[in-house]
């Protein structure tokens, strides 16, 4: 059965690299043969492809919003190097005084938490009753010191189920910090 199997998966791969008449052709040699027909295995590997060339575009899609808000606001941050060299799932954009202005799709996926629903709001609403106060107050004192950093944090998400977040935080600044870039992703 396992050969069959892995002699099918070589067959589709095969397959997919012919052209349209050629494959028209294969097929009715293959209709001749005696052999149990199984599913395409192959379309797994496509599917797999798929959902990367769609999260790269997302991604591209997050970087040009980043770099328009770039251009209006001077910053002067690598803005390519942070998003290319950090991975996550959400992107939040805060003010000085920590209200949101911009979140990513990644950001709702995470949380729950439509994009305008965020808007205008501090990032506490993320926080409930497991979140940290110490580490609260050590995101704080760290935004006060306009380095970048790393924190974990227990987040809740809208259904209020937690869980914790790992959070890279960039000021973002022209002659002086003008907002925060922050990239958040579940951690185990």
């Amino acid at each position: 059965m396992k050969n069959n199997i892995t002699n099918m998966m070589c067959l589709d791969m095969y397959m997919s690299s012919l052209n349209f008449n050629e494959q028209l052709t294969f097929q009715k040699h293959i209709q001749k043969t005696d052999y149990n027909v199984a599913n395409l295995v192959s379309w797994d590997i496509h599917l797999q492809n798929y959902h990367q060339i769609t999260s790269n575009l997302e991604i591209d899609k997050d970087l040009a919003y980043i770099k328009n808000l770039a251009k209006q606001y001077n910053w002067e941050n690598n803005i390519d190097s942070i998003i290319k060299n950090n991975s996550f799932e959400a992107i939040v954009i805060t003010d000085l005084s920590r209200k949101i202005v911009w979140v990513n799709n990644g950001f709702t996926d995470m949380t729950g938490y439509a994009k305008n629903f965020a808007l205008n709001k501090t990032p506490n609403f993320l926080q409930g009753s497991e979140t940290s106060e110490a580490t609260k107050k050590r995101i704080r004192k760290k935004l006060q010191n306009n380095e970048p950093f790393k924190e974990i944090i227990i987040n809740h998400k809208k259904d209020r189920t937690s869980y914790k977040c790992e959070v890279k935080i960039f000021p973002l600044y022209n002659k002086e910090t003008t907002h925060f870039l922050a990239l958040e992703k579940k951690v185990v």
